[in-house]
């Protein structure tokens, strides 16, 4: 049964599954570079924050290209180790990490960082590193999945496989206690902030958090991906 479900890669130079590991590294270093841009933030480094937001333009824009050339290179005839639909479903999910450090990015521009409270800047740096945190360790995850493909998903992978993603689901929830925490701060300051700052940084809580949510959902999706193959 291995042999007859072997890896796609040794049967077209074009799989899916090649370029898969470098759109889910595209999008981990959008994040990483979100995490430069929330710093400059903090800062009130508009500069350096229009520079990496930038950055993360490009990165976004080469993971969507990427997706694109793995969604063109699942023709009918080709028999893949997984269910295409699954594989469509996850690298959606993936593709989303990358939008989700865009569009942070994209916020912190549209009004500047002034007179923020210390402890609410502590609080979205904090938020920030447990977002990227999650995303470094789905980045893993993916290349676990790399290797699987490459070998035909022995009973031993995945099993060893499996054992990243409750992490990275871990991870997402202490994001989540992140976001309430630091959510709490922005209404015990909203008289200072006023209306419109309140609202501009829950926007904000909510996209960095959603990097973290995306990780996640693509890791469950991972998982289901390759229980069902």
């Amino acid at each position: 049964m291995k042999d007859y479900i072997r890896s796609v890669l040794d049967v077209v130079a074009d799989s899916p599954f090649v370029p898969l590991e470098m759109h889910a590294k595209k999008g981990v270093l959008a994040v990483e570079k979100l995490s430069e841009a929330m710093e400059a933030y903090c800062k009130g480094d508009q500069v350096l924050l229009n520079e990496r937001t930038e950055e993360i333009d490009i990165l976004e824009h080469d993971a969507d290209k990427i997706k694109q050339k793995i969604r063109a290179s699942i023709p009918s005839s080709i028999r893949l180790p997984v269910n295409k639909k699954d594989l469509l479903s996850f690298l959606k999910q993936q593709d989303s990490i990358a939008d989700f450090a865009q569009a942070s990015a994209y916020w912190m521009t549209l009004r500047p960082c002034k007179n923020l409270p210390d402890e609410i800047k502590e609080g979205f740096l904090e938020l920030m590193a447990a977002s990227l945190k999650t995303a470094r360790l789905y980045k893993e995850l993916v290349g676990e999945l790399y290797k699987l493909l490459a070998t035909s998903f022995s009973k031993e992978e995945i099993k060893e496989t499996m054992q990243i993603v409750p992490e990275v689901e871990r991870l997402e929830h202490d994001v989540d206690v992140l976001e309430t925490a630091l959510l709490k701060k922005i209404f015990e300051h909203e008289d200072a902030l006023g209306g419109a700052g309140v609202c501009h940084l829950i926007g904000l809580v909510e996209k960095v958090g959603g990097v973290a949510d995306k990780s996640a959902s693509a890791a469950d999706r991972l998982r289901s991906m390759i229980i069902r193959r």
